[in-house]
Parts: C-alpha cells; structure tokens; sequence
C-alpha cells in the first residue's frame, strides 16, 4: 500500500492534477473569504467553509478522475492487478494519496482563519470543528470519486460521473421535500427495494423456488406490517433518503459539535465505496 500511495501522491505533483486542484480551490476560497469575511467585515468563518461545499463538488472531480482511469489508458493496469500488493493496499494507496492532496489544500486555507484572529475574537471551537468536518465530507466525497474512477473508461467520463454523483449528494436534502410520505408509499417502497434484492439473487442463483418464496414472504411481512403498525411506514421514503445525505451531518460540525456518529457515518460511507471499488477490481483480475 505505501509503495501505491507514494507513486499515486508523486505523480499528482508531476502532472498537472494536484496543480489544477489546489489552485482552482484556493483562488476560489480566496475570492469568497474576501467577498464574505475581509470586505465585509464579517468573522463567522464556519460560514465561509460551508459556503465552499458546492465548489468542492466543482474540483473534486480533478483530483479523482485519473486514479484508475490513467492506469486504463496507459494500459498499466494489468502490471498493478498482478503485482503483490493486495487489492484493498491499491484502493487505500490510490485513496489517501488523493486525501493528502486535499488535506494539504484545506491546511492553507487555516491561514485565514489566523488572518481574521487579528482583527477581533475568533470562535476556534466552531472553525476547528468545521474543519474537522469538512475533512470528513471531502474524504467522503474522495471516496466516491474513486469508485466512480473505476466505473469509468476515460477521465472525461469520470469526472462527469463523479461531479454528477456529488450533485446527487448535494440535493439530497432539496429531494426530501418532494416524495411521499404516506405509509401506502412506504409500503411500496418496501415492496419495489425486496423486488430487487431478489431479482439481484435470481440472477446469482438462478433458483425461481426460492426467489418466489422470498417474494411472497415479503408480500406478506409488508402486508402485515402495514395493517399493524402503518405509522412505522409513514416517512419511511423520506428517512431511507435522509441517510445518504452527506451535508446534513456536516451542519452539525459547522455549529462546533463534534458527533461520533456523524464521523462513524462518514468513515461508514467511504468504507461502504472502497470496498465496492475493490470489489470491482478483484472481478476485473478473475475476469
């Protein structure tokens, strides 16, 4: 994993990527930070920072698109599934090498923050955690950029896929508002998500006998459920949506409260990617 993460990380600075990155992110920040905090005299940083999430959407995409897709193009792919390192040492190696150059890029924004101390009384514990969390969004975010890397064939379709997935991400909470909420809804969505568990493993078993027992049983536990308790139903679209939504736990770090579930959450979620992009890998060696 470390001979991975140290050519990963090196040839982010003998290319053009890591340069685009941080300099496209850093004018951008420096342009709100003046526009926000220095021209108008404002010293709520944690504001600033959440203001930066939708820009993050815009570079993340640079920073991502060539993990895997490079590899692809310069057909040295084959040379790194049959080399001794793990699967799971390449994902991590390819990962935190995209994290360090995010990290590194978010540390040189701190000096605003000391900028700003300055001139009147800052509320560290509210920017520290701030930062704190948006380490954890960007890492996050990192981590489906990856995946998405992986998905695709050229690095003009992953940054499209990554940015597109993000945006996803993004209006999450905007989404919730619109579906419905009833308990029939609930139970439909129930209905329409066993569906497609079983049709995943019909096509992995190729067993109907089982896939029909396990489509009745599911029929009848909704029905039974919905005729029982119907009020565990009402919401339930809304809530499944709700748990993918990466920016609302980031409210909280903005606000200066540090939640162990929120960074278990983001530690779950990018877990959750890589584990799936390995999984890929793994299909393309045996493929």
């Amino acid at each position: 994993m470390i001979a991975v993460y140290k050519k990963e990380l090196k040839s982010y600075f003998y290319t053009p990527g890591a340069y685009i990155f941080m300099g496209a992110f850093l004018l951008i920040a420096g342009l709100l930070f003046s526009l926000q905090n220095v021209f108008a005299g404002d010293s709520n940083y944690a504001g600033f920072l959440s203001s930066l999430i939708f820009i993050f959407l815009l570079v993340v995409p640079i920073l991502t698109m060539k993990l895997f897709t490079e590899e692809k193009r310069q057909k040295t792919d084959i040379l790194l599934l049959s080399s001794p390192v793990s699967i799971i040492g390449i994902v991590l190696g390819k990962y935190l090498a995209a994290v360090t150059v995010f990290a590194a890029t978010l540390l040189i924004t701190m000096l605003y923050p000391l900028f700003l101390s300055f001139h009147g009384r800052m509320d560290w514990a509210q920017i520290w955690g701030t930062y704190i969390g948006f380490f954890f969004l960007g890492s996050a975010f990192i981590a489906i950029g990856t995946f998405l890397s992986e998905v695709a064939e050229s690095q003009t379709s992953a940054a499209i896929l990554t940015f597109c997935g993000l945006l996803a991400s993004w209006i999450i909470d905007y989404i919730i508002s619109f579906v419905p909420t009833s308990s029939m809804a609930g139970a439909i969505f129930i209905l329409i998500l066993a569906g497609a568990a079983i049709a995943v493993f019909q096509s992995k078993a190729q067993d109907w006998r089982i896939s029909a027992a396990a489509a009745v049983i599911a029929i009848a536990a909704v029905c039974i459920l919905y005729i029982v308790t119907p009020d565990m139903l009402y919401g339930l679209i809304s809530k499944f949506i709700a748990w993918f939504s990466l920016t609302s736990r980031f409210q909280r770090f903005s606000m200066g409260i540090l939640k162990l579930d929120a960074v278990i959450y983001y530690l779950s979620f990018s877990a959750f990617f890589l584990y799936v992009t390995g999984s890929r890998i793994e299909n393309r060696r045996w493929s």
